[in-house]
């Protein structure tokens, strides 16, 4: 939003510099972006009329002019611009003045001819990057007058960032009421005089959609002299503002707009064909805008028609069909409130980004709809003529306003700050709210112009804003500490970090929404949780596991010729269950290359599944986990294996399935982990045990199994014999001398007994018992 200062100034002028004003406004939550002059420092430049032009005696390209610049002798001035001539008003630097680039007017002499100051082109004065000649100033312009103040060149551009929520401040009028409100000033209303109908002629509107437009404006004016020039202070203040006059109509309908903010339109009478209808556009309908773009359109966009067609986007930009020319006679204007939710997103669907566009999209004041007509008409009736015709209104219920209730507690709870009752009240007069006390609580209807206050919280912005953020003391929070308890039972996540760290992997942090696609194929998940307004088409879901994004990081560092990458994350995971969402922490990592950087004391070795076992194993020290061979989606079926912690199943771990590791160009398999957190974290409270003072017994054994049968079968079921302290697995055998479906498992048992040293006597019994067991289980002793 880009404003002139002067403009401003003539709604409500606070004893302000241009500084602090923007300071004001930035503090107030309505940034000023930029603050910058309408023209660069010169001085000493008036207001000049040619009086002669005769040419210079000793140049051919030069010209003695005698110029009137207010005084009772006229000046001579030697100029060579081609467009000079008698009757002609220009810039004249006088001399002593200093223009742009510290260029400094002297008197001097021109081929013999005393010249006594500079007709002036607008680049001389930094206004202008080009030009033909002399600036050619219009003919009311009285001679003498300093040019900055004929022009306003004083003035200065304030630029205005405003936040989606702040629509009220699109307009001259809600920055003067927001200005009036900060600082207490008068705030001048331009008075808006109804105009009378000249003309009992209307045009008949029907509005087909009024929840998307429930109040709808129109008005002719006739006879109108749209070739008439656009005054120039009008013009001047839409420069000012960004906008580019065109015609005088369309230019006081943006007048207007920047005025009061509300948007208007122009149609040109002569290419209406029946009544006005609101309506939404039929499917494959085109339409040519003003800018001449052709749009096609849909049951979705909603516009403004007449009986053969569709004239204009509603609340965006009108049709280049029914646009105003210099040669239009009649004229109907448009003022409308369209819904927010009808306007947002149908401009940019088309590539446009208009000032109509802007402010629908964020609400406009309907309660000065028929206004801003009012206004239209009394302008193009005081600079074009004509005459007025009925106003034709078509209204529906607008949007109502719901009181907001306002504790005055929970105002000092929030801003640190006590304020009474008779302080809240006086700021919320400034700022134009109705309201009613009921003890210490406010009963508050928000304005028409303010669609952002809708909670408690809005009203407590409001005040902080009016009573000054700088205002607010900054004081150090108190509070009583207290200990919180750090239960032996759980040891820090940060701990089980620095775990993972010292085993050489890096923790990555992703996303928790994830590409549908990828969270049904590697999570098997045929019912995530699905985002109903996702950032983006590849994280429409949430994720269940935090494997897609550690695979997803993986590829991202092998596409950087990472050749060994070792990853770990700790996040939430989501999932549905009936009509309820769970959230669980998980502890996920992979790793992908070599065991370990490579150098020339170790041979390089791919990383495999057990080498990923025994990172899982260490984290969990000193507790004892066990893996179930089970099938994953997203894992090889014959390495992959259900994490388990005291018989219950907390994750899982395995190589990658060979789809996912050819689809992902991978050279090699990667192992993934992942268990769950709550698991992870949980400890047992040590106890103290005596050191035996004995030494262990060892002894091999083999046997000759099932290939159907798990070697964690039989370990468990010898470890329940009394003196067996440890059972190791060291040898798996398949071949020669072992019949085919079967394979031979060699353990390594120790035998230990805390009280005393074991005898062969006792030794040999308890073997027998071990050998029973494993008979029981089907193996067979090897021989």
């Amino acid at each position: 939003m880009k404003f002139s200062e002067n403009w401003l100034r003539s709604w409500v002028n606070p004893d302000l510099s241009s500084e602090e004003l923007a300071h004001l406004l930035t503090m107030a939550g309505l940034e000023v972006e930029d603050l910058a002059p309408v023209a660069p420092a010169f001085n000493n430049v008036v207001v000049a009329q040619v009086l002669s032009v005769e040419k210079h005696p000793d140049a051919d390209r030069l010209n003695v002019c005698q110029v009137n610049v207010g005084e009772a002798e006229p000046l001579t001035i030697v100029c060579g611009a081609t467009n000079v001539a008698a009757g002609i008003k220009v810039p004249c630097a006088r001399i002593g003045a200093v223009l742009p680039g510290d260029f400094k007017i002297k008197q001097a002499k021109v081929r013999g001819i005393a010249s006594f100051g500079m007709l002036c082109s607008a680049v001389e004065l930094g206004l202008a990057t080009e030009s033909d000649g002399l600036w050619l100033l219009p003919e009311g312009a009285p001679a003498g007058l300093p040019l900055r103040q004929y022009l306003e060149l004083d003035d200065k551009l304030f630029t205005l960032k405003l936040t989606p929520n702040r629509s009220d401040c699109s307009s001259i009028k809600g920055i003067a009421r927001e200005v009036a409100a900060l600082t207490g000033s008068h705030y001048e209303l331009i008075k808006i005089v109804e105009q009378p109908a000249d003309l009992s002629a209307q045009l008949s509107l029907v509005v087909e959609d009024k929840i998307a437009c429930p109040l709808y404006c129109g008005r002719q004016v006739f006879g109108v002299n749209a070739a008439v020039a656009t005054p120039v202070w009008m013009q001047r203040r839409l420069e000012r503002s960004g906008q580019r006059p065109i015609n005088v109509v369309v230019d006081i309908t943006n007048y207007v707009m920047m005025e009061l903010g509300q948007p208007l339109h122009a149609f040109d009478v002569a290419s209406l064909s029946g009544k006005i209808t609101v309506r939404r556009a039929k499917k494959d309908e085109a339409l040519s805008l003003l800018g001449g773009q052709m749009v096609a359109l849909d049951e979705e966009v909603l516009v403004i028609a007449d009986d053969d067609k569709a004239l204009a986007l509603a609340g965006i930009m009108g049709g280049s069909d029914s646009g105003v020319e210099t040669t239009t006679r009649d004229v109907f204007l448009e003022a409308a409130f369209f819904h927010p939710d009808a306007i947002a997103g149908r401009a940019r669907r088309f590539g446009l980004a208009t000032d109509a566009s802007f402010r629908f999209e964020r609400g406009v004041d309907f309660s000065a709809t028929r206004a801003a007509l009012e206004r239209a008409t009394q302008l193009l009736l005081a600079i074009c003529g004509g005459k007025a015709g009925e106003i034709t209104q078509v209204s529906a219920t607008v949007p109502t306003r719901t009181a907001i209730n306002l504790r005055v507690s929970r105002v000092a709870r929030v801003l640190g700050i006590a304020l009474e009752c008779s302080q809240i009240a006086r700021l919320f007069k400034r700022l134009q709210f109705e309201f009613v006390m009921n003890g210490d609580i406010f009963s508050v209807t928000p304005p028409s112009f303010r669609f952002d206050l809708s909670i408690e919280s809005d009203l407590i912005e409001e005040i902080a804003r009016l009573y000054g953020y700088d205002n607010i003391p900054a004081q150090s929070p108190r509070a009583a500490l207290t200990m919180l308890p750090d239960s032996e039972l759980q040891r820090p996540l940060a701990r089980v970090q620095q775990l993972m760290v010292a085993r050489d992997y890096q923790e990555i942090v992703s996303y928790a929404f994830v590409e549908e696609q990828l969270e049904r194929e590697l999570c098997a998940n045929q019912n995530p949780v699905i985002l109903q307004n996702p950032i983006a088409s590849n994280m429409a879901v949430m994720r269940s596991s935090l494997l897609v994004g550690l695979v997803s990081a993986l590829r991202f560092n092998l596409n950087r010729k990472q050749l060994r990458v070792r990853l770990f994350e700790t996040g939430a995971c989501f999932s549905r269950h009936a009509d309820k969402y769970l959230q669980t922490q998980c502890f996920s990592g992979i790793a992908y290359g070599s065991i370990s950087p490579e150098q020339w004391g170790i041979v390089a070795k791919p990383v495999d599944f057990y080498d990923v076992k025994a990172d899982l194993q260490a984290l969990f020290e000193p507790q004892l986990l066990r893996f179930v061979a089970a099938v994953h989606p997203a894992l090889h079926p014959g390495r992959s294996a259900q994490v388990l912690l005291a018989d219950k199943i907390i994750g899982w771990l395995g190589e990658l399935h060979p789809q996912w590791q050819q689809q992902y160009n991978m050279a090699q398999s990667a192992v993934w982990f992942e268990v769950e957190v709550d698991a992870l974290i949980e400890t047992a409270i040590p106890h103290l045990r005596g050191i035996a003072r004995f030494l262990p017994v060892r002894r091999d054994l083999a046997v000759l199994v099932d290939e159907s049968v798990n070697a964690q079968t039989l370990i468990d079921a010898m470890l329940q014999t009394k003196v067996v302290q440890e059972v190791v697995l060291f040898d798996v055998y398949r071949g020669a001398g072992v019949v085919q479906g079967k394979k031979s498992l060699a353990f390594r048992i120790s035998l230990q007994d805390t009280e005393k040293t074991l005898t062969d006597a006792e030794i040999e019994p308890g073997m027998a018992l071990l050998i029973e067991v494993l008979n029981k289980l089907g193996a067979q002793l090897r021989m």
